[in-house]
This record gives C-alpha cells, structure tokens and sequence, in this order.
C-alpha cells in the first residue's frame, strides 16, 4: 500500500505542475515580441494588412483577455482538442498521431544502441582497466562525446550513404532508413553513458563485498556480473532522464 500511496501522490503531483507548466508558457508567449496573427499570415505566404491582421486575430482569439484565452485553451486540451495547424490547416492532433510513431521508434532504436553499446563498451574497458585498450577507448569516448551531432551525422552520410551506397540518406523505407538516424542520436548519449557505467563499476569492483566474492573463490565473470548489477543505478536514473530529450529531439 505504501508504493501505491507514494505513486498516487507523485501522480498527483503531476497535475499542480503540467498547470504551472502551460501557464508559464502562455505568459512568455504573450511577453515575446512579435504578432502571431503576423507570423500565421506570413507563414502562408500571404502580406499582412490591417484589415487581415484584425481578421486573423479574431479567428484565433488574440482579441479576447489574456486569462480567457488561457482557460478556454486549457479547455480545449483537456477535451483533446489542440487547435489547427497554422501551416497545412489540419488538427494538430493528428499531425501529432501521424508523427508519433516513427518518432518512438527512432528513439527506441537509438535507445537501443546506446544501451548495448555502452554496456559493451564499459565492459571492455573495466576488463582491461588501466591498459592500453581502455586508455584508447576512453580517449575515443572522450572524442564522441565532443562531437556535435549534427556534424557526426553529415560523416555518417557521406561515408555510408554518399560514398559507399550502403544506407538510405532519408526517408522511412525499412529499418536501414532508421541506421544512420539512430546511430547519430545515439553517439552523444554512448559516450556519456559508458564513461558513467565504466567509472561506476571500477569503483564499485574495490567495494569489500567484492573483495569477499574473490576471496570465496567466485568466477570472474560473476564477480563481473555482480560488479554491473551494482553499478546500474545512476546510468539508469541518468536514462530516465535522456529517453524523453531523445523523444522530443
């Protein structure tokens, strides 16, 4: 009862929070410089007069107070009703349902290949540590982690895609449309992510649960395995927290 009482609270707690949430976005929406009525017209290729500014302001309620529009909006959202896009007309709701899943799995993939690789990765480097295989690995952890995505991803396509035809430059055709993204997303997080599990298990390995573990004669590769379970934590509170930057990037 106690885990269901704490989790209901916390769910609760959700709510005063997503509240102050869109309330703080409203007021900095409303503080920017700049008409939205302009930015609508403007985005469809249209010149904006004072006669279509009022027109358009009126069609998206920027005419009425600031608090009513706030509440018939948060009317609306809690109707699942978000309005109209401004570019193509459409409810962006369902451009959103249109857009989500291949959203989710790029993420799911470039989460995927983060976790192995890093785990993979960590493993070598704590079995090695201190020799010439993890300084080298370290260092081009340290290299990953320094490069910008954006960069990474323009290699990546003109090694694979440009120079070697081996993978899509775009689209989704098939999961080898998904390589290039996923590997690309998943570079930053792999290097952050091993150094992390790799620091958090050679100082867990000199812990004296460890050190009794060899002294009863245990295998190395279940020390190996004991050492990981250990060492997990804050590389998953740290994936707690990098899975929703990868849905929303």
């Amino acid at each position: 009862m106690d885990m269901k009482h704490c989790l209901l609270r916390r769910l609760l707690g959700l709510v005063p929070l997503l509240l102050g949430i869109s309330f703080l976005s409203f007021v900095l929406i409303q503080l920017s410089p700049g008409d939205p009525a302009e930015v609508v017209i403007r985005v469809n290729d249209m010149t904006p007069t004072p006669e279509l500014l009022a027109e358009v302001r009126t069609q998206l309620g920027l005419d009425r107070p600031f608090p009513e529009r706030y509440l018939r909006w948060l009317a609306d959202v809690l109707r699942g009703d978000l309005g109209m896009s401004y570019v193509n007309g459409r409810p962006v709701a369902g451009e959103l349902a249109r857009a989500l899943p291949p959203t989710l799995m790029l993420a799911g993939t470039a989460a995927a290949i983060m976790l192995a690789c890093s785990l993979a990765v960590a493993l070598v480097c704590v079995r090695h540590e201190g020799r010439v295989v993890d300084r080298l690995l370290r260092a081009l952890l340290f290299l990953g982690t320094s490069v910008p995505a954006f960069w990474a991803g323009l290699l990546l396509i003109w090694l694979f895609s440009v120079h070697l035809d081996w993978l899509p430059t775009g689209g989704l055709e098939g999961p080898s449309s998904l390589v290039l993204p996923a590997v690309t997303l998943a570079l930053p997080y792999l290097a952050a992510y091993a150094r992390l599990l790799r620091n958090s298990m050679v100082q867990t390995a000199q812990e004296d649960f460890v050190l009794y573990a060899r002294a009863c004669g245990r295998s190395r590769g279940a020390i190996l395995r004991m050492v990981l379970r250990n060492s997990l934590q804050a590389s998953l509170t740290a994936l707690g927290m990098s899975l929703p930057k990868l849905v929303a990037g």
